[in-house]
């Protein structure tokens, strides 16, 4: 991958879209890109936090595990996604596992070099800030969530989440969610138990409010699952 690609790659992201050919070149000069395998991890959870990573296609699971091993997915990124979201100017390790859902080729800036672009380039600061303003306001929504809403408006609200972020609109006006999640993985977004998303799964098939096409994915009628809540 040439140098202009790689710039034309980097400016698909919010903070670098309205740079300057010469606003890019440090960025350039420090930029590396790699294709990782699905199943593969990219880091784990407490190494040393050595890279700021961009993702130009496919999926990365992270998820972070207890001292039992029990799994919790805090987000599946995609395309236009950076990661992580914490520890800038802070000597932190990674806060969780990043596992590649689907390949995925991803340019990546070592995170103290990054750090001083950002130094000197406050304009990306900003956005930077909203790029993470976005994802606190989601995790607080989530948390929201968890503690006033039952584990069957959970698994609805996840839906439509994972809906709204990886799913594709059908003509009938449905949703088909293209990236293939477990009942275990869904439970694990949620904190709750493989049988009580399958059960609670049955339940939405029942009342016709999701389907699944040939390959199993979901397919969700998003105005019958929001009526559900309501």
């Amino acid at each position: 991958m040439n140098i202009q690609t790689v710039k034309e790659l980097l400016q698909k992201f919010p903070i670098f879209k309205d740079l300057t050919d010469g606003e890019m070149e440090p960025i350039l000069d420090l930029a590396k890109h790699r294709m990782y395998r699905q199943g593969t991890h990219i880091f784990m959870q407490g190494d040393p936090l050595t890279n700021v990573y961009f993702i130009h296609q496919g999926k990365v699971k992270i998820y972070k595990t207890d001292i039992h091993g029990k799994e919790q997915i805090v987000n599946v990124l995609q395309k236009g996604d950076m990661f992580p979201h914490q520890g800038f100017f802070r000597q932190d390790d990674y806060p969780a596992h990043a596992e590649v859902a689907e390949d995925a080729l991803l340019i990546y800036i070592p995170i103290n070099l990054f750090e001083n672009f950002l130094l000197t380039h406050p304009e990306i600061c900003v956005k930077l800030f909203r790029v993470l303003g976005d994802i606190i306001v989601d995790l607080q929504r989530r948390l929201e969530e968890k503690i006033m809403l039952n584990t069957y408006d959970q698994i609805i609200m996840l839906l439509i989440r994972l809906g709204n972020k990886h799913g594709r609109e059908l003509g009938n006006g449905n949703i088909h969610i293209t990236t293939h999640f477990t009942n275990r993985e869904l439970a694990n977004m949620i904190g709750s138990s493989r049988e009580t998303v399958s059960r609670t799964l049955t339940q939405l098939k029942k009342a016709e409010l999701i389907t699944n096409d040939e390959k199993g994915d979901l397919i969700l009628d998003i105005e019958a699952l929001e009526s559900e809540l309501f």
